[in-house]
């Protein structure tokens, strides 16, 4: 495997393709709207992991996630999971804590809906996180699920945040497994329920105490994906060393580039907090290494011993098509 033909493949990947479609979708809306993007004005401008909407002394944050259909249908119990699971990530990645999640499902029959819904409750009550009310269709021909949540924050971790000069830090449990054939490496799904709570509390606790302001959670497109969001979205490029990426032993290394944990955060450090950073989630028994550094080139340079290769050029093409460097 040479890193240019891996960089080839993670470009055409079904994740990176899931994220480029993003900028579509936003310009669509945008035309459509009488005041272009400034009608999706808000705390934190498009493209961060929640909508961040002033509140009083902090931030109300509101998000939703979609499930793709065939992962809905060939294992609905943990979709429902998932779909509780994604959301609450979400809220922690921007330095918040979730108060609650309402969904929308449909499903062929009760059967599956029930199962589904099952996995909805076990996340519920393994975060936390009430569901509150949704939506249902238990006689529609294909089985979906999306789910919202809203969360609040007193200081924000934003995609927006990262400068040149920071660390590029990547956070992981590793005590997890593949959900074949999927991408989803869960390290959820049995594990203690307050251990699961006090991880995530990282997030806010290194928000409020100024250690750090730019993260965002590990998605579909992997930790080079969601690293290229970070750095999109915050007007930067970036020198990644895949050598110093986290790793669980005995897993396929390019299957794990493109992994979903349910645990796992990109994060923009300064220098003089990254040692704390780092002891905060290695403390928890969690992975934590700095994969990498953030400039100001807009360009995206993946590195492996001697071996160097561009995986993103945000001056040749938009990745989500966030607006770089947007103010709050």
């Amino acid at each position: 495997m040479t890193l240019h033909s891996l960089v080839d493949r993670l470009r055409k990947s079904r994740g990176f393709c899931h994220k480029t479609d993003i900028a579509g979708v936003v310009a669509s809306l945008a035309s459509r709207l009488p005041n272009g993007t400034r009608d999706l004005a808000q705390a934190v401008a498009v493209g961060d992991d929640c909508a961040a909407l002033r509140d009083g002394n902090g931030y109300l944050l509101f998000a939703i996630e979609g499930l793709v259909s065939d992962f809905v249908e060939t294992m609905p119990w943990f979709a429902g999971y998932s779909s509780v699971m994604v959301n609450v990530s979400d809220v922690y990645a921007m330095g918040g804590r979730p108060l609650a999640v309402v969904d929308a499902l449909w499903s062929d029959g009760l059967e599956s809906a029930a199962q589904i819904l099952a996995g909805m409750a076990a996340a519920s009550n393994a975060y936390g996180v009430p569901v509150v009310g949704g939506h249902s269709n238990t006689r529609s021909a294909q089985a979906q699920i999306a789910v919202s949540i809203v969360g609040r924050a007193s200081a924000l971790l934003s995609s927006f945040n990262a400068r040149p000069g920071d660390s590029l830090v990547m956070a992981v449990d590793l005590r997890g497994r593949f959900e074949d054939p999927y991408p989803f490496w869960n390290a959820s799904v049995g594990a203690p329920a307050q251990r699961l709570r006090d991880d995530l509390e990282l997030l806010p606790q290194l928000a409020e105490g100024g250690l750090c302001d730019a993260a965002k959670d590990i998605s579909m497109a992997g930790v080079l994906g969601t690293a290229l969001m970070l750095l999109e979205c915050s007007g930067a490029g970036a020198r990644i060393d895949l050598d110093a990426i986290p790793r669980p032993p005995h897993v396929d290394f390019e299957r794990w580039l493109s992994a979903f944990p349910s645990y796992g955060f990109v994060l923009s450090v300064r220098d003089q907090h990254v040692d704390e950073v780092l002891a905060r989630f290695v403390q928890r028994g969690l992975a934590c290494a700095t994969i990498g550094h953030v400039d100001a080139s807009r360009e995206v340079v993946l590195t492996q011993q001697s071996e160097s290769a561009l995986l993103w050029s945000f001056h040749d093409s938009a990745f989500i098509g966030a607006p770089a460097g947007a103010e709050q």
